[in-house]
């Protein structure tokens, strides 16, 4: 599982926390049921958004979005039964997620990582990308969403990187991502039958691309650097200071176009967008501070999620000073160190590592676990998070910008 908006179940609370599940199991389900079991590493919790989005704006239980059923014991569930979301909105969700992961395997067969270096394995990994980038057009064609969009973005993503220097603007890196998402999250309204909440969900969608490329790069600033990966900070010269003004204009850009969108039922697609972008932004940053601090303010990451080691020395992937002759270089943690940890899995053994994630629950119930390709640090979707128990506020923002009045929702 990846991406940026991970929440806790204190904060959903068992209503949301039910609905939330729902929608996750029903993309991975989607992704089976079309096409078959290994498609179901790539199911992320960014993708069922979509999903969430479509259903939200449903206008009946039974339309497009709505329709809910019974799916059998899982793995992923503790071998329980659940109602788990089906329909056009899961549909769309596995088609993006597919064509997204397509192209996140070519990104690494470019690469050479890992075992990708090696000409036969490489190969076969193209094969895979090349079978889900089909798939995801063949379900996209089936719900009227054309997939083409977001093959032409990350095919102008390599010619944009390829041509990034210092000087360059980060949201002209952002672009294609922007416009991809955008595509998507608009065609939940047209799925929905609420053709009206095309634009602002185009517009929420946009900002939404940009705060995911700049989080992914934000976290993978200092790996990119140790291991001389291209990374869109780095490249254009972007400090981190205005990177994260430019993550929490995203979001609250995003809490504004929420408010243009009409919805059946939004208490989850609002809490998600709303609120735990932002929080995902200060995990991200490694702070709860807000943006608006003065240029080189922030320092190197600080908080659990932040690399760990001194200050000025060249950082490993976990933050310790990096040795290019040790792969194995070590990072601290908030309790005094943590074990050295290798670096990136090749993507099959990525995939090995997922499928084991997957059957032995640790995705959903451990507190912590170590992604199957990155190795970075997650969150299981039922472990604990830094609220008490009792829950915390909900907008947790600073009082310079007052994005607190995006809603009175009581979330």
């Amino acid at each position: 599982m990846f991406g940026i908006v991970r929440p806790c179940r204190h904060r959903l609370g068992e209503n949301l926390g039910t609905q939330w599940m729902a929608h996750l199991c029903g993309l991975c389900l989607a992704l089976r049921g079309d096409h078959g079991q290994f498609a179901r590493v790539v199911t992320n919790y960014d993708g069922l958004i979509l999903s969430v989005l479509t259903e939200a704006q449903a206008k009946t239980a039974g339309s497009a979005g709505g329709r809910r059923r019974t799916a059998g014991p899982c793995p992923l569930r503790g071998m329980r039964t659940a109602s788990v979301a089906q329909g056009e909105g899961a549909r769309l969700a596995a088609a993006v997620s597919l064509v997204l992961a397509s192209a996140k395997v070519r990104d690494h067969v470019a690469d050479g990582d890992g075992l990708l270096a090696r000409r036969p394995v490489a190969l076969a990994a193209r094969r895979v990308a090349d079978g889900w980038r089909r798939a995801g057009a063949r379900t996209g064609a089936g719900v009227g969403f054309d997939t083409a969009v977001l093959v032409d973005a990350v095919d102008r993503q390599t010619g944009i990187e390829a041509l990034a220097g210092p000087g360059t603007p980060l949201l002209a890196v952002t672009e294609p991502t922007e416009t991809a998402t955008a595509a998507a999250f608009a065609h939940t309204a047209v799925l929905a039958g609420r053709p009206g909440n095309a634009a602002p969900l185009a517009e929420a969608g946009r900002l939404f691309g940009r705060l995911a490329h700049l989080l992914d790069a934000v976290e993978d600033r200092r790996e990119d650097a140790a291991r001389g990966a291209w990374n869109p900070l780095t490249a254009t010269g972007t400090p981190l200071a205005e990177a994260r003004r430019l993550a929490d204009d995203a979001v609250q850009g995003i809490r504004l176009a929420l408010r243009e969108v009409e919805f059946t039922e939004g208490r989850l697609a609002h809490l998600l967008l709303a609120h735990e972008l932002g929080r995902s932004v200060d995990r991200a940053f490694g702070t709860a501070s807000c943006g608006h601090a003065p240029e080189g303010a922030f320092g190197p990451p600080q908080g659990p999620y932040a690399p760990q080691g001194p200050h000025g020395a060249p950082q490993g992937p976990h933050g310790a000073p990096h040795d290019p002759n040790h792969p194995r270089t070590g990072g601290g943690s908030p309790f005094g160190g943590e074990p050295p940890r290798p670096g990136r899995r090749g993507f099959w053994a990525g995939c090995a590592a997922a499928l084991g994630l997957c059957c032995t629950c640790k995705v959903c119930c451990a507190d912590e676990f170590e992604g199957p390709w990155s190795r970075r640090r997650r969150e299981g979707c039922c472990a604990n998070c830094d609220c008490d128990g009792s829950c915390c506020e909900a907008c947790q923002c600073c009082e310079c910008c007052e994005c607190c009045s995006c809603c009175d929702c009581g979330l």
